[in-house]
């Protein structure tokens, strides 16, 4: 038996959910997201919920069932909250560097590592040894 896939999401004020043929997007204030979900697995909005059905209970259908319905859940929350991490470096010389969309990672090594970061991804440096990574996705 599937709990996760049985639950209705609540979808909150000011998020749109459209499911065309076999994708889901999710559009919110932060942004938007798709998912191409599985053929067998049907997603339905209706009257502000969000529900998940499967055809059958054979493993697969159930497997797919709480995945579906728990990444369609993942995706409410990053456009209306969006997610968040916080890093920090511990070490001597270890400390991180951002400009513009470049992060500048001195780890040790003899020379510094430039890590790009993608276009969705907002990275803030808090000190010399934190930073804050956060996006929708």
């Amino acid at each position: 038996m599937s709990r996760i896939g049985k639950r209705e999401l609540v979808v909150p004020a000011g998020v749109t959910v459209t499911v065309d043929n076999n994708t889901v997007t999710v559009k919110g204030p932060k942004g938007e997201l798709s998912y191409v979900k599985p053929e067998l697995i049907t997603v339905e909005e209706v009257e502000g919920k969000v529900i998940t059905k499967r055809p059958n209970d054979a493993k697969t259908s159930k497997q797919l069932h709480g995945t579906v319905n728990a990444l369609v859940k993942n995706m409410i929350t990053g456009v209306t909250e969006g997610y968040q991490s916080s890093l920090e470096a511990v070490g001597v010389g270890y400390r991180f560097q951002v400009q513009g969309n470049k992060l500048n990672i001195s780890a040790g090594y003899s020379h510094p590592v430039v890590f790009e970061t993608p276009s969705d991804i907002k990275v803030e440096q808090v000190s010399n040894t934190e930073i804050t990574v956060s996006g929708i996705d």
